[in-house]
């Protein structure tokens, strides 16, 4: 199955609402309605500003997203930027529930989960897609590894669709960031200069009061995974989307160093000092926030603490509802991401 989704719908709305839903259904009608024809799908329903479409066959569903995405392309490069409506798509093969003439269950929950790992104008797909698929398309594709989502159990293997005909039937891996090549030459030049057996080197030893333990020059930040304030598991998978979220998104910042999730989150349900915090992962900055909810509306806070003093050095809230909680959640990190970028390197 296939779901679609137009990102920045919220925020379209707002502006002009009746021109948004007028360009949702223009594309429904227009683009979406002819394509799943095409590759023999059947549109089950539209969903708010999402589309699901069932195909019998996982190839005709990818090839349906591909071509979908190619011809958004095209007619969004001929519009004025407040008339373009962009798609996230992602593409499932899996197990569903049929009811009438609708469907729902974990099959069409992870085609969901991997339209949210899509790129605006790109295409995500589960690793039983790729398996079937890899090699019946003339594209390329991008290994994400496993991620762990919303509601789903266990970790879901991720790629990535590329349209570029340079990487045409070919899996690459995901792209190496400037700090991961930095640390991992920085890695090879510790380890010649230990097999060096240079007498003479001593550990670094941090100055009075300070609290890093780190010779990268950088600025070094942890995104703690976020709290979440109620019993609601799902809410709770949502807290470790966004604290995931955050240290992508942080890491793509050249000049930041930012530690890895895996450690960042061995410190989920522990209540920790700044300091305690700073001299176990070697971090100066530490960013920590928390998740709450109540009926319809959700409240994410998001405060940067400066181990050395202990004080805040930026706090800000984000408000929205339950209902459109992966754009509110979009929205938190990119802002989050740019006051941290302004703050914490380009000050």
């Amino acid at each position: 199955m296939l779901i679609a989704d137009v990102v920045g719908y919220s925020r379209m709305s707002e502006i002009d609402e009746a021109r948004t839903r007028l360009l949702f259904h223009s594309d429904l009608r227009e683009l979406f309605e002819p394509r799943t024809a095409q590759h023999h799908g059947r549109l089950v329903k539209t969903m708010g500003d999402g589309v699901l479409v069932e195909f019998h066959s996982v190839v005709d569903a990818l090839h349906c997203a591909v071509e979908l995405q190619q011809e958004k392309a095209r007619r969004n490069a001929a519009l004025p930027p407040e008339q373009r409506m962009v798609f996230r798509i992602g593409v499932n093969l899996g197990d569903i529930i049929v009811e009438g003439d609708d469907i729902h269950g974990d099959g069409v929950n992870i085609a969901d989960r991997m339209q949210v790992l899509a790129e605006p104008g790109g295409i995500a797909i589960s690793g039983t897609t790729y398996d079937h698929v890899k090699s019946k398309l003339a594209i390329g594709y991008r290994a994400l590894g496993e991620q762990k989502v919303k509601s789903i159990a266990e970790p879901i293997r991720v790629y990535r669709v590329v349209l570029d005909p340079a990487v045409e039937g070919q899996t690459v891996g995901a792209r190496r960031s400037r700090q991961s090549l930095a640390v991992l030459a920085a890695a090879i030049g510790i380890t010649a200069f230990l097999l060096a057996g240079l007498a003479w080197w001593q550990p670094w030893q941090p100055g009075e009061g300070a609290s890093v333990a780190t010779a990268d020059a950088r600025p070094s930040l942890v995104v703690l995974p976020f709290d979440n304030l109620s019993n609601d598991t799902e809410q709770g998978y949502l807290a470790d989307g966004i604290t995931e979220d955050l240290t992508t998104e942080l890491a793509r910042i050249p000049g930041l160093f930012v530690i890895s999730r895996n450690a960042a989150f061995t410190f989920k349900d522990r209540t920790s000092l700044p300091s305690e915090v700073s001299t176990q992962l070697g971090v100066r900055y530490i960013l920590e926030g928390s998740v709450r909810r109540a009926g319809d509306e959700m409240r994410i806070n998001a405060k940067l603490i400066d181990s050395m003093t202990n004080g805040s050095m930026w706090a800000e809230r984000f408000d929205g509802e339950w209902s459109e909680v992966f754009e509110l959640q979009d929205r938190m990190v990119g802002e989050v991401a740019t006051a941290l970028k302004l703050r914490l390197v380009t000050s």
